[in-house]
């Protein structure tokens, strides 16, 4: 159901932008839906520092959000991906969580990452809610808000 929408949402935004979709995949990882979208016109879609394919993700997530209400059921958090581009930001920032606990264990302290939008401050979020000794949380408000890594010593 959900990939039937999301298929339908991307071509319509696709064919108003006049880019071309090469291919269109979905695969789930980690309770995570990606729609793999490979495209010539990467540039245009990814935008500077990948602002136009964060615009494209929260456009497509309200847009599926919009039928389960209706339905009452929580959707998979859904990531659009083109040529690749979200993955390596999404495997860039599990490496920076995983860098930044890591100092946050050996120091026992308080680590703070740099200032990031909502949807990557979600992904460290995500990555390190399983770990017992750390706690994430997020701190300061618009442009400077920031993932704060947190050791919690265990007795």
């Amino acid at each position: 159901m959900y990939k039937d929408k999301i298929k339908e949402a991307v071509e319509s935004i696709f064919k108003h932008t006049a880019c071309t979709i090469t291919k269109c995949d979905f695969s789930e990882e980690s309770g995570m839906l990606w729609c793999m979208i490979e495209t010539p016109d990467s540039n245009f879609m990814i935008g500077r520092d990948g602002e136009t394919l964060r615009s494209l993700n929260h456009i497509i997530q309200k847009i599926v959000e919009k039928d389960t209400i209706k339905t009452e059921e929580k959707g998979p958090s859904i990531f659009i991906d083109i040529n690749g581009y979200q993955k390596k930001r999404f495997e860039n920032l599990k490496n920076i969580a995983h860098m930044m606990a890591e100092r946050a264990r050996y120091f026992k302290s308080n680590i703070e990452i740099d200032p990031m939008p909502a949807f990557e401050r979600r992904i460290v979020h995500m990555f390190l809610e399983g770990a017992k000794d750390i706690k994430t949380e997020s701190e300061g408000y618009g442009p400077t808000r920031r993932v704060v890594i947190k050791y919690i010593e265990s007795n």
